[in-house]
């Protein structure tokens, strides 16, 4: 079996356990520090039950696409798409069921690409990808786990990329997505119950303007 197939029988397993208040909670510390305009264009990737889609679903215009929500996990976006329809959200999400890398999507189609609690097990290739999705000015915001509280065990702990170092403190964590090419990049710590995440928002470069 495969590193996608194990990530989403492990995913998966999860599902009808998902602590629902924790990770609707980091969402909130992200989307704080990295909200969409009303019209944007928007991926939740590796998206899991939708904590940030669903907060981002209600904070669009009925003008902007459907928010672009894809996990390898079957069992989690089911749970996610029952969550959205008890909200009435279920058309202002496009749930997808496949890898999150690549997005799939055009080149520079994204105004906005979020992912929360999950760029530690999609590595360095994802803030690659990123970049190609999004438009020039378009932005990324991501949590990642402290290292020094970071324990994961069995499955998950063989998933964790081994190229993208967990950070200690923020100025570490606006060293990933500067390395990748990201500018105006900050940076909190958010603690969310006895945890703490650090998010990060960015964006891409703007072309330079010529003057005659």
């Amino acid at each position: 079996m495969d590193d996608s197939a194990l990530m989403a029988d492990a995913f998966g397993e999860l599902a009808d356990t998902y602590d629902h208040e924790h990770h609707d909670a980091v969402a909130r510390a992200l989307l704080d520090l990295a909200p969409p305009e009303p019209e944007d264009a928007v991926a939740d990737v590796a998206c899991g039950a939708g904590a940030v889609a669903l907060q981002v679903a209600a904070m669009l215009s009925h003008r902007a696409p459907a928010v672009l929500a894809v996990d390898l996990s079957e069992a989690m976006v089911a749970v996610g798409r029952a969550r959205a329809e008890r909200l009435g959200r279920a058309e202002a999400i496009d749930w997808r069921v496949g890898p999150a890398l690549p997005l799939p999507v055009p080149d520079g189609a994204l105004d906005l690409v979020l992912c929360a609690s999950s760029l530690h097990f999609l590595g360095a290739r994802a803030l690659a990808d990123w970049r190609r999705a999004l438009r020039p000015g378009g932005r990324i915001g991501f949590t990642l786990p402290l290292a020094s509280q970071f324990r994961p065990s069995g499955t998950f702990a063989a998933l964790v990329a081994d190229d993208l170092p967990l950070p200690e403190n923020v100025e570490q964590a606006s060293a990933l997505a500067a390395s990748a090419g990201f500018v105006h990049v900050t940076a909190r710590v958010a603690d969310i119950g006895s945890r703490a995440v650090v998010c990060v928002a960015a964006s891409t470069p703007e072309p330079a303007v010529r003057h005659r």
